[in-house]
């Protein structure tokens, strides 16, 4: 196999390892996520298995005497010495650092997010154990209760009252 091969093989297996998928796919809350993550998988897989087929085997060797017996020395030697002559180009990668510096940014503005998601979510959680105690009690408790809870309501009560303002 060719050093650039087995190198593309190699970084396609590691980042395969390193990719908690289920630990993604719990984070999904639509159903479109969800198709979308698949279809995302599904292509991942194909290519990693690809690349790790098609790049991971080395090529036969030739079995020039074979030739040789069969055609003739002479043409199969012209072979043997264009075959030898051909150099594989080394890969050089110019399209990874084009996008590293967009890459990094996303990973900044997705940490960004992640922070929001779960400063909210912490917000909601508390937002709904109060709902849930305030349904509990809701049935036997006083209006001066829920006052304390909710001034900004007794303020405009007071006010409407104090202004004469009975809603009609």
């Amino acid at each position: 196999m060719s050093g650039a091969g087995k190198k593309v093989v190699d970084v396609a297996f590691k980042a395969s390892k390193n990719i908690d998928w289920e630990g993604m796919a719990k984070l999904l809350v639509s159903d479109e996520a969800r198709k979308e993550f698949a279809t995302l998988r599904r292509a991942f897989d194909e290519v990693n298995t690809t690349l790790s087929t098609k790049f991971s085997q080395e090529p036969e060797p030739i079995d020039w005497e074979y030739y040789r017996k069969g055609i003739g020395s002479r043409l199969v030697d012209m072979y043997k010495e264009a075959y030898d002559s051909i150099e594989i180009p080394k890969y050089e990668d110019t399209v990874t650092p084009q996008y590293l510096p967009k890459f990094d940014a996303l990973l900044v503005e997705l940490k960004e997010a992640e922070e929001k998601s779960l400063k909210e979510s912490e917000r909601l959680e508390k937002e709904i154990v109060e709902v849930q105690e305030m349904k509990k009690k809701i049935s036997t408790m006083t209006a001066n209760e829920y006052f304390e809870k909710h001034p900004e309501l007794k303020k405009k009560f007071d006010d409407e009252i104090r202004n004469d303002y009975w809603g009609y």
